[in-house]
């Protein structure tokens, strides 16, 4: 298994876009400038006031499918 951690920072706003279906995916670059993206409704559990903020992890099988994806830190 593999796991890749990153931050991220959307606004309430911005997070609209996402949960009114107008974008489907989350982009990030993480260390090193490698791109990962995931399906946005995985963030739904971490949205809060401000939107989603915070340190995640993203755990990967080894054929490099998301398993799980948890807030790490605030």
């Amino acid at each position: 298994m593999n796991e890749i951690r990153f931050r991220l920072e959307i606004s309430a706003q911005e997070y609209l876009r996402y949960y009114q279906g107008e974008v489907d995916f989350v982009r990030v670059t993480i260390a090193g400038g490698q791109t990962i993206q995931f399906p946005a409704n995985t963030l739904q559990k971490h949205v809060d006031q401000s939107g989603v903020n915070g340190s995640f992890r993203i755990v990967f099988d080894d054929n490099n499918k998301m398993i799980s994806m948890e807030r790490v830190t605030n």
